[in-house]
């Protein structure tokens, strides 16, 4: 009989082996499930927090007096903040204590979402969504370091599958939270929602954490160069995606010179991260196999996931007319079937190889899609239900497998860094997604205006007759003047061929999406099986 330590901080030491070698799962105590079960939650909050946002920006912005255009900062400086402290967290853990570290992040987290509901113009509001951004992406990566390093392998799964929830059923259920606490209390309480779990997550990590000394000296020996380019590069590029639509993109000097700052600033972090001794990020585990293909998966299902999330609101309110309640009702069908389904991955991934369940999510991901191309004018909330629901289905199968796939082969050490490039890469691929969605909407909505207008002629009788339906309709409904009448004719047939362009035009972004999902089941194919993941020993 051999003894053997157990390399997972928190977990007993002294795990014993039979004579014939094959390793026994150790046992993970309550308190470690705690500590997981705390930083979780808190990854939820921050990716539901988001979501929740979203869904009342229109309300918030009236609320404090911005503009349209102004406020659409309220969700970028969020984002930039979270994308910036994501790719640090693994370092900063390791320079102030995981314990420390996240609870000052997760009380923060709570401090600056109550004073978001407290803001009183737009400049108040950009500035504390920033600090929130800041100490709620610290929460998503922690979550899934601790995942994979207190946990044994053969608890990866269950582990993966609670983080499963933060990262693909919170988005899907962020606008039914946020719609429902704006049209009925009111768009402060999408900021005091945060409170009251945020309480309980901050008492399980306290009582679960290891209390571990602080290491300043890492500062000195820090990164700096990394961390300065790395930091400038993803908050231009993270603004140039966010801002570039609106802004015309290149048309714009303001989103050239971003665009130029973030590849300058991000080619040097490159250079610098593979030629430094002491990189911030270990950017060459990205070489193997498993990692490498599973972060482009995980890329590539950010662009729908997120991607998904936006298009489907923006197309029921501009072409359906549904407030943000009635948005939330729709969307709760891509959430509410995860809540069911990923508690079970655990359980199939040890009857099934991970690759089949990660390629069987992937193509429903992709299937829901395809079934949202053929829009028209009469397609709502019960047309959306079924590609709504194989949609969560889809998410629920990929993300856990993907993620236990992924990381399976990462040592302790080069947590941090997988951590960070798992959870970042997913975060780029939602807002490059978002950007490309926004694009393509606007080209494609033109494009199939100019074809439609094309064939509305006054040479067609049908246009002839239409119009002349149209101006004795204005006319019965008290318009005198017959020219008023007929212009106001020719306005509401441009409003239709109008309104048909975007319908096709949102048509092509769920292809779009399709077709990211058919390339990350490609992705996903080239994965090759674990040695070790359901803790039967080794394959």
């Amino acid at each position: 009989m051999t003894t053997r330590q157990a390399t997972f901080e928190g977990i007993p030491a002294g795990e014993h082996l039979p004579s014939s070698g094959a390793p026994v799962s150790p046992a993970v105590t309550a308190k470690t499930w705690l500590a997981v079960s705390g930083a979780t939650l808190g990854a939820f909050m921050a990716v539901l927090n988001i979501q929740i946002v979203n869904a009342s920006l229109a309300d918030i912005q009236g609320g404090i007096g911005a503009g349209l255009d102004d406020g659409g900062w309220i969700s970028t400086s969020y984002l930039i903040a979270e994308i910036v402290v994501i790719p640090l967290s693994g370092w900063l853990a390791q320079v102030f204590s995981v314990r420390i570290y996240l609870l000052v992040n997760a009380f923060l987290f709570l401090v600056f979402s109550a004073a978001c509901a407290m803001a009183q113009d737009l400049p108040q509001m950009i500035a504390l969504r920033a600090v929130q951004g800041f100490t709620g992406g610290v929460l998503i990566p922690m979550a899934f370091t601790l995942i994979i390093t207190l946990l044994p392998k053969a608890k990866q799964p269950i582990g993966l599958a609670m983080f499963a929830i933060s990262a693909t059923f919170a988005p899907a259920i962020g606008p039914t939270i946020g719609g429902y606490l704006t049209e009925n209390f009111g768009w402060q309480y999408v900021f005091y929602v945060n409170v009251a779990p945020g309480a309980v997550m901050i008492a399980m990590l306290y009582v679960s954490l290891e209390a571990k000394p602080v290491n300043l000296s890492l500062l000195r020996e820090g990164d700096w160069s990394g961390i300065i380019t790395m930091t400038i590069g993803l908050a231009a590029l993270q603004t140039v995606l966010e801002e570039g639509n609106k802004d015309d993109w290149f048309g714009s000097p303001f989103i050239v010179r971003l665009a130029v700052i973030a590849a300058v600033a991000l080619t040097l972090f490159l250079v610098i991260e593979l030629t430094t001794n002491k990189p911030l990020l270990n950017l060459r585990i990205l070489l193997r196999r498993n990692f490498g293909f599973g972060v482009l998966a995980n890329f590539l299902l950010g662009v729908a996931l997120y991607g998904s999330v936006y298009i489907l609101p923006v197309y029921l309110s501009r072409i359906q007319g549904y407030n943000s309640e009635q948005i939330g009702m729709v969307l709760a069908w891509t959430g509410l079937p995860q809540l069911l389904l990923i508690p079970l991955v655990p359980h199939l991934m040890k009857r099934i190889d991970p690759r089949l369940i990660i390629g069987i999510g992937f193509a429903l991901f992709a299937a829901s899609n395809f079934m949202n191309i053929y829009m028209t004018n009469d397609y709502a909330a019960d047309q959306l239900f079924w590609p709504n629901v194989v949609r969560a289905i889809g998410q629920a199968l990929c993300f856990a497998p993907l993620s236990a796939v992924a990381t399976s082969g990462i040592e302790q050490e080069n947590a941090g860094s997988a951590s960070a490039l798992f959870n970042m890469m997913r975060n780029l691929g939602g807002a490059i997604g978002i950007a490309a969605l926004q694009t393509l909407l606007t080209k494609r909505e033109q494009f199939h205006s100019n074809l439609l207008s094309q064939q509305v002629t006054m040479f067609e009788q049908a246009t002839r007759a239409r119009l002349d339906q149209l101006t004795q309709y204005f006319i019965s409904h008290g318009v005198i003047d017959r020219v008023d009448a007929i212009h106001r004719a020719y306005v509401a047939i441009a409003k239709i061929i109008q309104k048909q362009a975007f319908i096709l035009g949102f048509s092509d972004t769920f292809y779009l999406l399709g077709v990211s999902q058919l390339i990350a089941l490609g992705a996903a194919l080239m994965l090759t099986r674990p040695d070790r993941l359901d803790g039967g020993g080794a394959h």
